[in-house]
């Protein structure tokens, strides 16, 4: 046998063992640009080898992974591996931006570029975006885009840092209808946040419930690093970056509005079950009864009417800042006007404060038919400020009756909220409450829900906050006032021409609730405490 014969042959063995084997594939031809160590083999960890093999098992695969452990790498290996042995692949790569989706083709073309000629199919397009080979297998990265992948008959999607791609729910529907015919979906990346897409697709696929088959890669599956390493990243990132960026943790990272660690302490250390549950739907739940010692507030938001969101009150016990009773239902306006009724009335005639916008008023003007005294009154003005006289004087024809959750007065709310929870000041023990307070996030600078989630019970626990330190604390000072004129509470001394009022613990009087009668004598006034 000839030379050239045994060359053949052994391509052939060569071609043979890298068709049917992609990680000797990868540990022998496919070459990688490492940051350090410039132009390298690609050899595999034994847990990429593992990552490998579910790619190439499972239909649907999500990656929960820690920062630079090559699982982005391994995907672009998989992906020209695909392409080489198959025909008419289609690989479409889609990344929160065109030119992070473009980072998985350059992958590939330089593994393509540095290929032995006999395993090199001629490329019929080549370019920054694209690699398309004469057998018709492809890859193509673009940006994310509602639209992405609905016109491609996909082969494999690749999403590369999915937590962080805006509208990947509707990507992903798009995309889906042409997967069902039999390709793969492998969605990648480190977690930012709950509530989202990767999150929710995640857990669904550790439950079993959603078809994916869900990977956990913390940082303690690469060999090379070690705890020194870990605790470096503490130094480097911070705690939260790095319990994100190495743990997988989902709890400590993303953008909400209240830290996770917060959140973790309310629910450690106040998250209870409800003692009783009523209403009609069983969705009003408490955890405590009324103590007729102590002044109430309930606040409520009144839900828009199309299903998609719920109408939600809070009774907050004042001096304690502390939730004790809920609600979360879909209930007609009306209904609800004459529930927060019943829930107010039975809470020592609680304020109550409905917001006004849009379809709360007909649950306002139930509240008022029904002749209920203690509703509160706002500014027609469109501000936060808030004065004793515009909270006492309901006949001034400038209040308007509800709340006003307007643009000037939404982010002093949310910023009371935010405050009360960073210093623990205030007391939730609603899981519903906590649950909603883990989907409240940043986006484009505005704290709001996550796509398909609630922030009802949030806003209006933020408003009893927020009125807690407004309206109420000059309500309050007024009965302060009324108290120390009664009782002379505290240290105070008024003068009131004839009549003084004095301290308790005034030596001028051996009764603290004795006053001089202006004739001589000392008057019990006991009585009016």
């Amino acid at each position: 046998m000839s030379d050239q014969q045994n060359i053949k042959d052994i391509i052939k063995q060569e071609y043979i063992k890298c068709a049917t084997d992609p990680v000797y594939f990868m540990k022998k031809y496919y070459w990688i640009q490492h940051p350090q160590r410039g132009r390298i083999q690609f050899n595999l960890y034994p847990f990429q080898e593992g990552v490998l093999h579910q790619f190439k098992k499972n239909k649907y695969s999500i990656v929960n992974k820690s920062r630079q452990l090559g699982i982005s790498t391994l995907s672009s290996a998989y992906s020209l591996w695909l392409m080489l042995f198959n025909k008419d692949k289609n690989i479409l790569c889609i990344a929160t931006k065109q030119e992070t989706a473009k980072n998985m083709v350059t992958k590939v073309k330089f593994a393509y570029d540095n290929l032995p000629s006999w395993l090199q199919l001629k490329a019929i397009e080549n370019n920054k975006l694209s690699l398309k080979l004469a057998n018709g297998s492809q890859i193509k990265a673009i940006g994310a885009t509602g639209d992405a992948g609905r016109s491609e008959a996909v082969s494999l999607l690749l999403l590369d840092e999915a937590a962080f791609i805006e509208g990947i729910d509707e990507i992903f529907a798009s995309a889906q209808q042409t997967l069902a015919t039999g390709g793969q979906c492998i969605a990648i990346s480190t977690p930012y946040g709950t509530g989202n897409w990767f999150h929710r697709t995640f857990i669904g696929g550790e439950e079993g419930k959603n078809g994916f088959t869900a990977l956990k890669l913390p940082w303690t599956v690469h060999p090379e690093r070690t705890q020194k390493w870990r605790d470096e990243q503490d130094a480097i990132l911070g705690i939260r970056n790095a319990a994100q960026e190495c743990d997988c943790d989902f709890t400590t990272s993303g953008d909400t509005v209240v830290e996770p660690d917060i959140l973790n302490f309310y629910i450690q250390t106040y998250q209870a079950d409800p003692i009783a549950k009523g209403g009609f739907d069983g969705n009003l739940w408490r955890w405590e009864y009324p103590d007729y010692s102590k002044n109430y507030i309930v606040v409520a938001d009144v839900a828009r009417g199309d299903g998609k969101d719920y109408s939600a009150c809070h009774v907050i016990d004042i001096e304690g800042a502390k939730q004790v009773e809920e609600y979360k239902g879909q209930l007609g306006t009306r209904d609800y006007g004459h529930l927060l009724v019943s829930i107010a009335t039975e809470w020592n005639n609680a304020l109550l404060v409905v917001e006004n916008a849009n379809i709360g008023w007909d649950t306002i003007q139930t509240i008022i038919d029904r002749g209920y005294q203690n509703l509160y009154y706002s500014s027609k003005s469109d501000t936060a400020n808030i004065t004793m006289d515009n909270f006492l004087s309901r006949n001034d024809n400038n209040l308007v009756p509800g709340f006003t959750n307007s643009t000037k007065t939404r982010p002093l709310v949310i910023s009371k909220l935010e405050a009360y929870m960073r210093e623990r000041a205030c007391i939730i023990q609603s899981r519903r409450t906590l649950e909603e307070l883990r989907t409240f996030v940043w986006k484009h600078g505005k704290a709001q829900a996550n796509d398909g989630y609630n922030d009802d019970l949030i806003m209006a626990f933020g408003i009893g906050m927020f009125l807690r330190d407004t309206a109420l604390k000059f309500s309050q000072t007024g009965m302060d006032l009324t108290r120390a004129s009664l009782g002379g509470i505290g240290r105070i001394s008024y003068n009131t021409g004839a009549t003084s009022v004095y301290s308790p613990h005034s030596p001028q009087s051996n009764n603290p609730w004795h006053m001089d009668d202006g004739r001589g004598g000392m008057e019990d006034i006991s009585w009016l405490v």
